[in-house]
């Protein structure tokens, strides 16, 4: 049972790109082990690759999960958004360290992610990111290989829109020290209350997106254009005192993190083309910070 109970971390990071939630991962990964240990032991010995059956039983749950989701958002009070994590080693959760930061966990490429359907996207997922064959996530979604092949290239094409021309195969222009330069740039100009060192390096068609949750104040509609955004961040910063910023590695690029005695209360992730800040993901839900252990 040691061997089945390696496939947990596989699972989590299946899973956690499945439905861009650290708690419902879990809880997800935790059915399927709930489902493997109530077979009984002559039907668990038949099953010759445990770890392809816990996939694909992971795989269903977070299917059912995502398609009572749209429901679910529907009522959601603003704007959803993933939840963030910290990076490894960062005063982070255990769960949350069991996930792989690339860039497919990247808050751009979930939040394309959420565009999909949730056959695309377990398609996508499970064929792009993590390379099963159709043949496999056909038993998953319950559909024909060929089927499964579709939704994976429609998946595709929508990530290819969502880059766009001019931000290449990366997601992401720029290295990283190019990313981290212009977060810390926003960070001082923040603090500062500098407004034209905002609009500096806020390229002017950037958005901004908060989300809230209905359970603490956060814009409840996107904030378009540079010039708003450094405007809005200067008022909202004199409105709270006493929060202390600093640089944290948010879904595996640099990101910025609000903390008030201690705690986290905000978790702010960047997209940077060109030196520029192009998109701004700001988490201030309180269910979604679980993973981000107060600091001491």
């Amino acid at each position: 049972m040691a061997d089945v109970e390696e496939e947990r971390g596989r699972l989590v990071n299946i899973a956690y790109r499945l439905l861009g939630s650290l708690v419902e991962s879990e809880d997800a990964v935790q059915e399927a082990y709930a489902r493997w240990y109530a077979l009984p032991g002559a039907r668990r010995a038949e099953i010759v690759a445990p770890g392809a059956w816990l996939t694909t039983v992971t795989g269903r749950i977070c299917l059912d999960v995502l398609g009572s989701a749209r429901v679910r958002r529907e009522r959601y009070v603003g704007a959803w958004l993933p939840e963030p994590l910290p990076g490894h080693g960062e005063s982070c959760s255990d769960v949350a360290e069991q996930v792989v930061l690339d860039e497919s966990v990247s808050m751009a490429f979930l939040v394309v992610l959420e565009t999909m359907t949730p056959a695309e996207r377990v398609a996508f997922v499970l064929h792009d990111v993590f390379r099963y064959p159709f043949a496999e996530i056909a038993g998953v979604l319950g559909r024909t290989p060929a089927a499964c092949k579709q939704l994976a290239s429609s998946g595709r094409r929508r990530v290819a829109a969502a880059r766009g021309p001019e931000t290449g195969d990366a997601g992401d222009a720029g290295d990283a020290g190019d990313r981290a330069e212009a977060v810390r740039r926003v960070r001082t100009a923040w603090e500062g209350g500098d407004i034209a060192g905002l609009v500096a390096v806020l390229d002017p068609s950037a958005v901004m997106t908060a989300d809230g949750g209905g359970m603490v104040g956060a814009a409840l509609r996107p904030i378009e254009g540079g010039a708003r955004i450094a405007q809005y961040m200067v008022a909202i910063a004199g409105m709270a005192p006493g929060l202390e910023l600093v640089e944290r590695t948010v879904n595996g690029l640099p990101g910025l993190v609000a903390l008030r005695g201690g705690a986290v209360v905000t978790v702010a992730a960047f997209e940077v083309a060109d030196g520029r800040v192009r998109r701004i993901w700001v988490v201030r839900n309180p269910e979604k910070l679980g993973a981000w252990v107060a600091e001491g």
